[in-house]
Formats: structure tokens, sequence, C-alpha cells
């Protein structure tokens, strides 16, 4: 059996505050600083703020925010396509191109925002190095 450093069971550094940090980086500014832009470009997170020099190359959201945005897409508009069928009954071409364009509207618009999402809780929770 190994030794068990002491070190291994000493606290890490306390928690940031999520909300301030998540509204922030929804926002796409600086989790820490809330100035400084959080993305250099569409979805490419800058790996350091501009304004207050935090690092933010550890940052690491894979999946998550494209999950978070078919999940939210597809409530959203597969429940407002049910009541669009019962209350309007549009002809099935009008109703698929209305659609077609307002999940991709939605997700264009959220993806950003789920990623900074993501990336504020990270950033607050000290994680993947922060």
């Amino acid at each position: 059996m190994t030794d068990i450093p002491d070190t291994a069971f000493e606290p890490g550094p306390p928690d940031r505050p999520a909300w301030p940090a998540v509204a922030k980086a929804m926002r796409g500014r600086c989790p820490n600083c809330g100035s400084g832009r959080l993305f250099t470009s569409y979805l490419k997170l800058a790996p350091a703020c501009p304004a207050c020099g935090e690092d933010l190359s550890h940052a690491r959201a894979d999946d998550g925010p494209a999950y978070l945005t078919i999940l939210i897409t597809a409530k959203l508009l597969g429940t407002a396509m049910l009541y669009a069928y019962i209350w309007f009954e549009p002809h099935p071409v009008v109703m698929a191109v209305t659609f077609c364009l307002g999940a991709t509207a939605m997700a264009l618009y959220l993806l950003p925002r789920m990623k900074g999402l993501i990336v504020g809780v990270q950033w607050a929770k000290r994680m993947h190095g922060f």
C-alpha cells in the first residue's frame, strides 16, 4: 500500500462566486473582470483576458455547449411546433421552412452563450487549471 502525503487532504483555494462569473461569461466577457472579451472569434476562446490578464487557456468546454444548445432549442421549438400545428394548421412546407430557420437562428444565438456558461462555471469552481 502506498503512503498518501498529508498535503493530499488539505483544502484548495475556495470557490469564487459562480453566478456573477456565469453572467459575465454568458455575455461574452471575462468571468474575472467582466470587461475583457472572452472570445476572439465566434467560438474561439481568447488565450488570456485583454483587460485583466486572466489566463483562459485552461478552459475546456468540449461538447457541453452543443448538448445544452440542442436541448434548449429542441424543447422550445418542439413545443412551438406542436402548438403551431394544432392552432394554425400551416402548410407542411411553410412549417418546415419556418422551423428550420428558427432552429438555425436559435442554435447560432445560444451556442456562444452556452460556451460562456460552461467557461464561467469552470472559472468559478477553479476547474481545469484556473
